[in-house]
């Protein structure tokens, strides 16, 4: 005979106090964040009533970080055309950059010396100097050659000939940060290029396929999976380097704010406007730089990763999930004989 006992199955959650404690540290020092940021001291000025019969004088209060000023000048004419020269350095220097880092990076992979040692030897001097000596020299470079030409060596015939005084300090500047980012291109490239199976160099030539199309059709196309990542980092990385030239007088985002300070003696405050400005750009680029990796990424990966706006819906789900009412746990049956 047998007999049957119902036996409820109680399932306990795994519980991570750890977590829980990470979560309340990183809460409590975000509030002392917020709080700093939107706290008020006082100005050093005094506000009296003048119908109080003792004259009662309180304190002024200001804004710690002075966002009264910045709101005036985040969008004054000053910096936005500081920020327009900005934009316009880092996307021209990063196009130069882009271009000769990959035709180095090409030249570097060939088993012809003479191209790969020039290569290698560019590479060399323009990552070990610093790229503000760079943008000083080149700033400076009518001291070593008064004019430029183009045309056959050794003789009269020219195709350009201009005066290095001729060139403004921003074309001075464009040049000298897209000579330098061209260096650090070329072993970002180089790197994406080499990441690719030799096997799909071998089935491309197996088929017909030049060095040429070998290139466009099956190499580019895998390495930019590699080389996407580094190279957003490369253009934020620009964007910020580009404050280096205000050495030369070139009237940048970072420059304008270090003119209007000299004017009102508000430092921090233009210093502030200046700083979001660059971290609403980087922002953008960092979106892009996103989208970018999901496009490449379609041939490596089964799943795409979630879009910030797929992941907010995610993690508002989960959220809403742990209050709902969930049906009772199924009940084990326990048979004995």
């Amino acid at each position: 005979m047998s007999t049957q006992e119902e036996t409820p199955l109680k399932v306990v959650p795994v519980r991570h106090y750890w977590t829980w404690v990470g979560a309340a540290v990183t809460v409590l020092l975000v509030s002392m964040v917020v709080h700093t940021l939107l706290s008020k001291i006082p100005s050093g000025t005094y506000s009296c009533a003048s119908t109080h019969p003792f004259r009662h004088c309180t304190p002024r209060m200001v804004w710690r970080f002075g966002w009264t000023v910045v709101g005036h000048w985040f969008t004054s004419h000053e910096i936005l055309k500081g920020l327009q020269i900005t934009i316009e350095a880092t996307v021209l220097a990063m196009v130069i950059g882009i271009v000769l880092g990959l035709l180095i990076a090409v030249m570097r992979l060939s088993k012809n010396r003479i191209l790969s040692s020039p290569a290698w030897a560019y590479t060399w001097f323009f990552r070990g100097t610093p790229v503000y000596v760079q943008i000083l020299v080149w700033f400076n470079i009518a001291a070593l050659y008064s004019n430029f030409r183009l045309g056959v060596p050794y003789s009269s015939w020219d195709f350009v000939h201009f005066s290095a005084n001729s060139l403004s300090p921003l074309t001075v500047g464009i040049l000298a940060l897209g000579l330098n980012e061209g260096a650090y291109m070329s072993e970002i490239a180089r790197s994406g290029l080499i990441s690719v199976d030799e096997g799909q160099i071998e089935a491309a030539t197996s088929i017909g396929m030049t060095r040429a199309q070998t290139l466009r059709y099956v190499i580019l196309p895998q390495a930019m999976r590699v080389i996407i990542p580094p190279t957003g980092n490369e253009v934020i990385s620009m964007l910020k380097t580009t404050s280096l030239l205000s050495a030369i007088g070139i009237t940048e985002l970072l420059g304008a704010a270090e003119n209007i300070s000299a004017t009102n003696y508000e430092v921090m405050q233009l210093l502030i406007t200046a700083s979001l400005w660059y971290l609403i750009m980087t922002t953008i680029l960092s979106i892009g730089q996103f989208y970018l990796e999901r496009h490449f990424a379609k041939g490596a990966l089964r799943t795409q990763p979630l879009t910030p706006l797929q992941r907010t819906r995610a993690d508002i789900r989960g959220v809403l999930s742990k209050f709902r009412t969930h049906p009772d746990v199924p009940k084990t049956r326990a048979r004995t004989t």
